[in-house]
């Protein structure tokens, strides 16, 4: 190789180093529409959250009577900044979609190009066909399930989850009341009166929120997990001694003989969610005893769940009511509709600052765990498995892209100076 040749009359000189500019802040383009599928009462953005959007320089688009379902009113999102569309097709328009609901069968002819779309994703009802339209208009997809905090964290997996086991207390208490059609009794009891009975499946964050209603309300709680570190941690969370067990056949079957409230709030992270209680043992139970079945959305922990609905929630098999709706946090959908509101507004304004998502992805490390689709790339290993669709890595794409730029500048810089030739040998 010949050595490079510096010519004489060329004055060199030292440039001080560039560092990573800033990139001027974008202003985001967002829409909210109205849900009508999979009975979703919540809405994205609260207009609290829209008028800080706005007064950032951000426009929001929001269809008339989205907030509807958690007490928002449009007259309420108009004062905030938001434009109130009343044709779908409008909103679907927007650069950036915020969807409380998956996307479905009718959303796809809407979907435009290069468009954005932050929702949940339900595995359960997910198709390939949707994957592949998203992928043909180079969607790029966010998932509420995958979206972490700077602490490693889901936060709005976390709120939902706090919401659910909360909530499966109070939906148990009514169905033990007699004008739930239970026993008449009330949960936790009183003085003089032996204590409500409480078995819960599973020591994650819903199980805890579960056991803490439980505790407050004066119920006896027993709480079983085959995950001895969950236990561990629920013990110390908790201020005092829970009683727990691995999940042990015989010793489960004993205590769901005798309790009067069971619920199902076991977790997989692949696939579903694996099935403890048998027919069997449910048949054992007590006569108008309650099952909550949290874990409905993934198949359930119990071999009797079957999947209802917010307008016919119950159904009664061995004597014992079954309380599986899949959507429990729809039902509170004020409260989770804050939580939601809660993580996603400080996001959009970090994406409006750092210049767009394709600036914040290569800056974020934590938001590339929830894209599941980059620009019509599938970017999710367990969807591409499932579904035997294309994976893509994200990190590589990325890092790709920013080295494109750079190679980019570097023979920018090399045509304007021909006696630097010499960095590319």
């Amino acid at each position: 190789m010949s050595k490079p040749i510096i010519s004489g009359s060329f004055s060199y000189e030292a440039l001080e180093e560039t560092l990573d500019i800033k990139t001027k802040d974008a202003d985001l383009f967002i829409g909210i529409p109205k849900e009508t599928a999979f009975q979703e009462n919540r809405v994205g953005l609260i207009p609290e959250a829209v008028g800080v959007l706005v007064a950032n320089g951000n426009d929001v688009w929001i269809e008339s009577k989205a907030g509807e379902g958690s007490g928002y009113s449009d007259h309420d999102y108009s004062d905030a900044g938001a434009k109130i569309k009343y044709d779908k097709h409008e909103i679907f328009n927007c650069d950036i979609l915020v969807k409380s609901a998956p996307i479905v069968e009718s959303d796809m002819k809407l979907l435009k190009l290069n468009q954005v779309v932050i929702s949940p994703i339900h595995l359960s009802v997910l198709k390939a066909e949707i994957l592949e339209h998203m992928m043909e208009k180079k969607i790029t997809g966010i998932s509420f399930e995958n979206l972490k905090d700077d602490s490693g964290t889901y936060p709005i997996v976390r709120s939902m989850s706090e919401i659910a086991g909360s909530a499966s207390m109070l939906i148990a208490g009514h169905y033990l009341s007699s004008s739930g059609n239970g026993k008449g009794i009330l949960l936790g009891g009183i003085s003089g009166i032996p204590p409500t009975k409480v078995i819960i499946l599973g020591a994650g964050v819903v199980g805890e929120f579960a056991a803490r209603a439980a505790l407050a309300m004066g119920a006896s709680v027993k709480v079983f997990d085959n995950n001895d570190y969950r236990l561990k941690r629920l013990q110390d969370t908790m201020g005092h001694r829970v009683w727990t067990s691995v999940i042990e056949p015989r010793i489960l079957a004993k205590q769901l003989k005798t309790c009067e409230i069971a619920v199902g709030a076991l977790s997989s992270e692949n696939g579903r969610t694996p099935m403890v209680v048998s027919e069997a043992m449910v048949a054992n139970m007590r006569p108008g005893s309650v099952i909550i079945d949290v874990s409905i959305d993934r198949g359930g922990c119990f071999e009797t769940s079957e999947i209802t609905t917010h307008e016919k929630p119950t159904f009664i098999k061995h004597g014992v009511i079954h309380y599986c709706v899949p959507n429990i946090p729809s039902g509170y959908s004020r409260t989770a509709s804050h939580a939601v509101s809660n993580v996603l507004m400080p996001l959009l304004l970090k994406i409006s600052s750092e210049g767009g998502l394709d600036e914040y992805v290569w800056k974020n490390l934590n938001i590339r765990n929830s894209i599941y689709m980059f620009k019509g790339a599938l970017t999710n290993f367990h969807l591409s498995e499932r579904f035997k669709l294309k994976y893509t890595d994200l990190n590589l794409r990325t890092a790709s892209r920013r080295d494109y730029s750079v190679l980019k500048f570097l023979s920018i810089f090399h045509g304007k100076n021909p006696g630097a030739a010499f960095i590319f040998r």
